[in-house]
């Protein structure tokens, strides 16, 4: 065997470990900045709110044109995605021989939406899928096309879909079967496949004065070292975009992708804007909110942290690989536990040992190894920015929340429980079947919605919307909060008529920082609404059983502090399911009201505030499927223990911060 076999025989064992995520050299030539332009003409929106309206969107979709949304079946496209976004039907991959296609359709269109394909050989499936390809007929792409065994496969025992993408890899990453010598091939082919899903994402948005729906320009920079998700959605603001997406390949380094971020788009003066969305922190070992420039000297540091702040304002709450709000138990973390963090944590579920990372970080989230840190988790990212910005001055974790899918079958918005997710087509039984697997498909969910407060349903108001961090996340159902803080808000303002234009007049809303105190000893006041998701005439929404305040701070000691508090509605109300029909029992309300102010608030310490709705129990997805089954029919997953037979459906608010003046702060 060859030297150069016995590298490329290391490189695959280390990559198997990776999500195959080996490094690339950089483009040649360098990829262009984006171009100034003139914008497409749009008509005015005919509805324009001043208080502005709540938005409904998903900013985490794929499609075939991903590598793994494709190497397991999917075969919808951009179009599709937005087609479904819209309300109308499309074929999904279905994962049945007999029948591999089946009929989906959203229950109520979205207002916006973007697809977020993966960067990362987006060039190489389309070379390796398109018949007449400059390498289509390639070693490389008829392996990934499943027509050829790899050698190096066989003989690392790697079968299906990890088989497949060995002929997309080689020692630098790529192949040069597939790219070419030099990757040029690979590059016109890049920019051939971006062009095209730019062309989609133009097709749908409605530049009407209807203003129906929105769609963003996007991709997503997967990086998965050592299998740990650090992932980015990138949204653009408008058409104007670069050349090609910025992919781990050649970017391995996430500070490096935020420099050409501003490089060729934010800063060029072109009339392109980005921001970089992390998602599912969950699966991340501490890796996504490691304060990554801590080894510069501190004037760098502050920059870095400023840019990270100025890029990433939002961060994706909820989605398919579930719920990142908080865990019971985590280091240095006090306050008593709050039982509703116990939701959607797909690693508790599949039954992996905890190990706390404590003040480190790990690896190996996606394979179920590695450990767990507290900032795995937004609530606890949070005060590690508030414990950063006491340290430079600079506070880079200051981010707003949202939900997304990240489903991969092109159905975009896809959440309800009473379908199943739609990660990858697959059979109902493989769904549900568990055996002894820590990651199986029944521990996803369908994931969530972003929502925005936005003056009307266009891109630079979404955008601006997404920017300000006046947004909010749903674990699925349309549930509309609202939350402001101030100084001496009106305890009557639940019982104004028009409730938003006087908070606005009296507080600041959501993703907002509170002004300094005007008394030594005032205390801040919270104001938060929330209306139920009406649903559909054949599924209802379901109704709200209680509003809260999460209060977080990082005291003197050192620790992380947290508190939860209930504004309107209860935990006792006597709400319930029958599990035998997953019909709803007991009382709820359609909408709750109140307002709070903090009985020990400290102005000499950084505080946190966001707002928590809660809706009745109801019966998850695989209860409702199981149900749909009939009983000698049914998988291990519909008796296991593994798995939660009701869940609590949900809304956050992004945060107000409370922070008095620095040393050095800038």
């Amino acid at each position: 065997m060859t030297m150069r076999r016995w590298i490329a025989i290391g490189i695959l064992l280390v990559t198997a470990a990776c999500d195959f995520s080996p490094s690339a050299d950089p483009w040649s030539p360098a990829p262009r900045a984006a171009q100034k332009r003139s914008l497409a003409p749009r008509e005015a929106c005919a509805v324009r709110v001043a208080e502005r309206q709540p938005l409904f969107g998903d900013l985490h979709i794929h499609t075939a044109v991903s590598m793994d949304a494709y190497s397991l079946g999917t075969r919808g496209t951009p179009d599709d995605a937005y087609r479904f976004a819209r309300g109308e039907p499309i074929d999904v991959y279905s994962g049945a021989p007999a029948d591999p296609t089946r009929r989906a359709q959203i229950d109520r269109p979205l207002d916006f939406a973007a697809v977020t394909d993966h960067a990362e050989w987006m060039a190489e499936v389309s070379l390796c899928t398109t018949p007449g390809s400059p390498t289509y007929d390639g070693d490389g792409c008829k392996i990934y096309r499943g027509e050829e065994n790899s050698w190096l496969a066989t003989l690392l025992g790697l079968e299906g879909f990890r088989a497949r993408i060995g002929g997309l890899l080689d020692i630098g990453g790529r192949r040069a079967d597939v790219c070419g010598d030099d990757d040029a091939v690979c590059r016109d082919e890049l920019a051939s496949v971006w062009k095209a899903n730019q062309e989609a994402t133009e097709r749908w948005y409605d530049r009407t004065d209807e203003c129906a729906f929105t769609s963003f320009h996007a991709w997503e920079y997967s990086h998965s070292p050592k299998s740990t998700k650090v992932h980015r959605n990138v949204i653009l603001r408008n058409e104007i975009v670069p050349e090609l997406p910025i992919s781990s390949l050649e970017t391995p380094v996430e500070i490096d992708m935020r420099h050409q971020l501003v490089d060729q788009c934010n800063d060029t003066d072109s009339g392109c804007e980005a921001i970089a969305i992390p998602h599912n922190p969950n699966l991340s070992n501490g890796q996504m909110f490691k304060i990554e420039y801590a080894h510069l000297p501190q004037d760098e540091q502050r920059e870095e942290a400023a840019l990270r702040a100025r890029l990433e304002p939002i961060v994706e709450m909820m989605q398919i690989k579930g719920e990142s709000e908080c865990r019971n138990g985590m280091y240095g973390v006090v306050g008593g536990p709050d039982e509703l963090c116990d939701f959607e944590k797909q690693r508790d579920m599949g039954g992996i040992a905890f190990e706390d990372c404590e003040e480190g970080a790990g690896w190996g989230a996606q394979a179920g190894k590695g450990c767990t840190s507290r900032t795995d988790f937004v609530r606890y990212a949070l005060l590690e920015g508030l414990r950063e910005e006491d340290r430079i001055g600079v506070n880079p974790y200051a981010f707003g929340f949202i939900g997304s899918t990240d489903n991969h079958m092109a159905t975009s918005g896809a959440v309800v429980e009473y379908d199943v997710p739609y990660k990858f087509g697959t059979t109902t039984e493989a769904l549900l079947t568990i055996g002894d697997r820590k990651r199986g498909h029944a521990f996803w969910n369908p994931g969530g919605l972003a929502g925005v407060w936005a003056e009307e349903n266009t891109r630079d108001s979404i955008f601006d919307a997404l920017k300000r961090r006046e947004t909010f996340s749903t674990s699925g159902p349309r549930i509309v909060p609202r939350f402001f803080g101030g100084w001496g808000l009106d305890p009557d303002l639940c019982d104004e008529p028009d409730f938003a234009k006087a908070a606005y007049g009296g507080g600041v809303a959501m993703g907002s920082r509170l002004a300094r105190p005007p008394t030594s000893n005032e205390a801040p006041s919270f104001a938060v609404s929330a209306l139920a998701d009406p649903g559909t005439a054949s599924h209802p929404g379901g109704l709200l059983q209680r509003v809260q305040v999460v209060k977080a701070w990082v005291a003197d000691d050192g620790l992380f502090h947290q508190e939860v508090h209930d504004v309107a509605g209860r935990a006792d109300n006597g709400a319930g399911v029958d599990l035998s029909t997953c019909e709803p029992t007991g009382p709820g309300a359609r909408s709750l009201c109140g307002v709070w102010t903090d009985p020990g608030f400290d102005k000499n310490l950084d505080a946190v505030y966001y707002a928590r709705v809660v809706e009745n129990p109801s019966c998850r997805w695989s209860t409702h499927v199981c149900l749909s089954l009939p009983e000698d029919e049914r998988p291990d997953a519909c008796t296991s223990n593994r798995l939660p037979k009701t869940i609590q459906e949900r809304a956050w608010t992004s945060p107000i911060w409370y922070a008095p003046p620095k040393a050095g702060a800038t």
